[in-house]
């Protein structure tokens, strides 16, 4: 059975999954290695279909988070982070801002020079360095600069949209700075009043950071809150059976995966698949993952144009790639220092690539979930839900020197 068609905008999203947002990770060669495995993921007859315009057959697969400053002064770094290759039939790409009149300006940009045909709002990063500013997670607890920044970008958006066109405006946000300080209902009441297409929610606050569990629960009383406005969840997606069962207990309209895909692009074949009610689970052997790298690796190459910075910027995917399978310490060591393709394809080829799937072992949570920690934010910022003059100013230096964190 094929899941609700969704429509955000001038968007058609038969399949409600998504690629969060990632650091350093979510960049055009690995977010196309994503879409190409939930492609794959699509009944025969959809796979088969001709290309409608912006239709995400296989979900949508966001950019890294760019910073609206960095986009309006146009920084080299930041323009290649919204680059999209020329199959994705919907680029999407997310923005991150604290000033109402700069993310203005960079949905302009975005929509009028034809650079995006959706853009995700980002209210939901716990990073220290964005939270201490007012920035990221910090942000939906001063209500009314929230509201001002998500309307002035919904309105310039449909301003400058062309003819026939909607952009779709769409937030990403967290429970909350703590579990004293829960942001997550009113602004998505807020988002939806204002025009914002869907919201998700990573069922975690701040402080949890990625620790714990993602509390499924409160995306359930979300989504009662709203009724039929769209929720995606977002949290402790590992596998296929995590998706259809997040959308079960909480009734969200489409999933958001994150940390589950790292090293795993093949996890959208099996999510996808089971969205239209089919049972696979990908069980790629060595040979398969030590191909999928070298492949990631010659994009990484095409992308940057620089062979030495695209193979450090690999040394990253390593140990996600390869958890679970058996290879030496010293293997490991060597792969997290690869400098050219041909040193990455020697590499791989010393690797016994006999081996099969290791089942659980590559399995699970990824990368460092840390325990809880307490949000560093402004001081006295959580004396009120309105803005303070000096916290205004603070605000202008949130987005100083963040491209993407």
């Amino acid at each position: 059975m094929a899941p609700r068609t969704l429509t955000l905008g001038s968007v058609t999203l038969p399949t409600p999954v998504i690629l969060a947002p990632m650091a350093g990770v979510t960049t055009p060669p690995f977010r196309q290695l994503c879409r190409e495995a939930g492609q794959a993921g699509l009944p025969k007859t959809l796979r088969e279909q001709a290309t409608v315009p912006l239709q995400a057959r296989a979900g949508l697969y966001v950019t890294e988070m760019v910073t609206s400053r960095a986009l309006v002064e146009r920084h080299p770094a930041t323009m290649a982070m919204i680059a999209t290759t020329p199959d994705d039939p919907v680029r999407s790409v997310q923005l991150y801002g604290v000033d109402p009149i700069t993310v203005g300006e960079a949905v302009r940009i975005l929509v009028a020079e034809d650079r995006a045909d959706h853009i995700d709002l980002n209210f939901g990063c716990p990073v220290p360095k964005v939270t201490r500013r007012g920035g990221g997670a910090a942000l939906p607890w001063k209500i009314e600069l929230y509201r001002a920044i998500i309307t002035r970008a919904v309105r310039t958006a449909e301003r400058e949209a062309p003819a026939g066109k909607k952009i779709p405006i769409t937030v990403k946000m967290r429970l909350g700075i703590d579990t004293a300080h829960r942001t997550d209902r009113d602004a998505a009441l807020v988002a939806r009043d204002a025009g914002i297409a869907a919201v998700a929610l990573h069922a975690r606050t701040a402080a949890q950071h990625y620790s714990g569990h993602a509390h499924w629960d409160e995306i359930a009383k979300l989504k009662a809150l709203v009724g039929e406005y769209p929720i995606f969840g977002n949290g402790d997606i590992f596998s296929a059976d995590d998706a259809l069962n997040m959308m079960r207990q909480t009734g969200c309209d489409g999933v958001v995966i994150g940390r589950g895909c790292q090293g795993r692009p093949w996890l959208f074949t099996d999510v996808v698949a089971a969205m239209y009610g089919t049972r696979v689970h990908t069980e790629p052997s060595l040979a398969d993952v030590a191909a999928m790298v070298y492949r990631h690796g010659e994009l990484m190459v095409a992308h940057l144009q620089d062979e030495g910075k695209a193979l450090r910027e690999m040394r990253k995917h390593m140990a996600w790639y390869f958890r679970g399978y058996r290879l030496g310490g010293a293997q490991r060591h060597r792969l997290a220092l690869v400098t050219s393709l041909a040193d990455l394809h020697a590499k791989l080829s010393e690797l016994d690539l006999s081996q099969p799937y290791p089942g659980s072992a590559a399995e699970g949570p990824r990368g460092r979930a840390g325990g809880e920690k307490i949000p560093h934010l402004p001081e006295g910022w959580l004396n009120s839900r309105e803005l303070a003059a000096d916290h205004r100013a603070q605000l202008h230096e949130a987005e100083l020197g963040i491209s993407g964190g």
